[in-house]
């Protein structure tokens, strides 16, 4: 329900053609709304990933809340249950809400192209976390409202189950643990959502985690092999690789389904997957429609401590931005500037609010009182750089497509292993890195 992948190749292509033919649109600007409320007006449509939010009525009530504070914008939301495909489509046209969340393979080279700037990075960064992933040249074109802590969603009454009363420090502790979650429960130690495909890019978030460091991600700029002994990368997927080789998760995982692991986390049927945090109030909202408990539903960082710590990426979760031709901008920030600041979603998420300053949600307050490090996001100053490199080697960090190969190997249904497949990529990588770098 959170990210889409289908089409992604095509769908980029389409994103890549529209930018030839627009380019220069982005003169007209989204930096402010009127001071007063009364004196904004016009009719926006808001396009959202959150399909469940629209059937439950959680998008309508922020809606009319925003309504009594600007009773002349009229909001309407459009639900998109492939956002990604489906989005980067229609933005071959001028028709992409005049709201939307960027498409995470939308290059931010790209971003003054379809989106208005919402101000200088230098203003907003002083209010919002999170303002570099969407910033070029000065200009901030996309502002998050809210970000999640990286790791693994899990249920602790299977944990406790299996004996284990501490979070693993370690790669080698954590396959010991689902070990003993398949020798002592009935729950599957570790679901992969092989099927839906988009919860294996999630691993990819987790960089910068095992290693501790803010630049993680953007070291991968001048790392010529970022799958070797010692890389973050390694450390990911050779997780993943394990754990599937292990015998650890589901039997067939072409049969897996998102939906349903949702329930099954929930029960404890399943014991562990890799999520954003954004995943636990989904979680224990399964868990209380089956009749099992919100409570059992717990969040832990990637296995890897570093100096003795555990570490945790919190990133943002997708950015909210302006078309660039929309008729109604100024109602359009209005919104914006109300749900991030106003609505209170972050919250009801249990996600991390992008406005400075704020609390933590309940789900990681466990990490504070561990002494958790987290790291606020990623450096970006490689963005575009790393996105080339990316693209260059064919492998797409941002696709589930290596992994779901990953996790054939793993369990016999390709040829290779993991220390062949990694060299692999590899050699994808550096040759690619070598021509961007000329």
């Amino acid at each position: 329900m959170r990210r889409g992948w289908v089409a992604v190749a095509a769908a980029t292509m389409v994103v890549l053609t529209a930018c030839s033919s627009q380019g220069g649109a982005s003169s007209s600007s989204a930096a402010t709304a009127a001071a007063d409320p009364a004196k904004v007006a016009g009719s926006i449509t808001v396009l959202t990933n959150r399909t469940d939010q629209i059937k439950d009525g959680s998008l309508k009530k922020y809606a009319d809340e925003f309504a009594t504070v600007y009773p002349n914008v009229k909001v309407k939301f459009e639900g998109l249950t492939d956002y990604e495909g489906e989005t980067k489509i229609r933005m071959n046209t001028e028709n992409y809400g005049d709201v939307l969340l960027i498409p995470d393979n939308v290059s931010i080279t790209q971003y003054p192209t379809f989106f208005a700037p919402l101000g200088d990075s230098g203003e907003l960064s002083k209010t919002y976390n999170w303002t570099d992933y969407s910033t070029v040249k000065g200009k901030v074109y996309g502002l998050a409202n809210f970000g999640t802590a990286t790791g693994l969603v899990y249920n602790k009454a299977v944990w406790k189950q299996a004996g284990v009363t501490e979070w693993p420090k370690s790669p080698q502790e954590f396959i010991d643990d689902l070990k003993a979650i398949k020798a002592k429960t009935q729950a599957t130690p570790y679901y992969t959502n092989y099927k839906d495909a988009w919860p294996l890019q999630k691993w990819t978030d987790n960089i910068g985690g095992p290693s501790c460091n803010q630049s993680g991600k953007d070291k991968l700029a001048t790392t010529a092999e970022p799958w070797a002994a010692g890389q973050d990368l390694n450390a990911i997927d050779g997780l993943l690789y394990t754990t599937v080789h292990e015998k650890l998760s589901e039997d067939d995982p072409t049969t897996t389904n998102w939906e349903k692991s949702k329930t099954l986390l929930g029960t404890g049927r399943i014991g562990t997957m890799l999520l954003g945090s954004w995943a636990v109030p989904q979680m224990q909202a399964a868990a209380k429609a089956a009749g099992g408990s919100a409570d059992d539903i717990g969040f832990m960082p990637f296995p890897q401590a570093t100096g003795g710590k555990l570490c945790t990426v919190l990133q943002p979760d997708y950015k909210y931005a302006v078309n660039v031709h929309s008729k109604n901008k100024e109602a359009a920030r209005a919104w914006i500037d109300w749900y991030l600041n106003k609505s209170g979603s972050a919250a009801a998420e249990q996600a991390v609010s992008s406005v400075k300053g704020s609390a933590l949600p309940e789900s990681l307050k466990p990490f504070e009182t561990q002494g958790v490090t987290l790291l606020l996001g990623q450096t970006q100053e490689n963005a575009a750089t790393i996105s080339r490199i990316d693209k260059g080697s064919e492998i797409g960090l941002n696709t589930p497509d290596y992994r779901q190969k990953l996790v054939d190997i793993a369990r016999g249904a390709a040829t290779g292993d993991m220390n062949s497949y990694f060299a692999d990529l590899d050699k994808k990588w550096s040759a690619a890195q070598k021509t961007v770098a000329g």
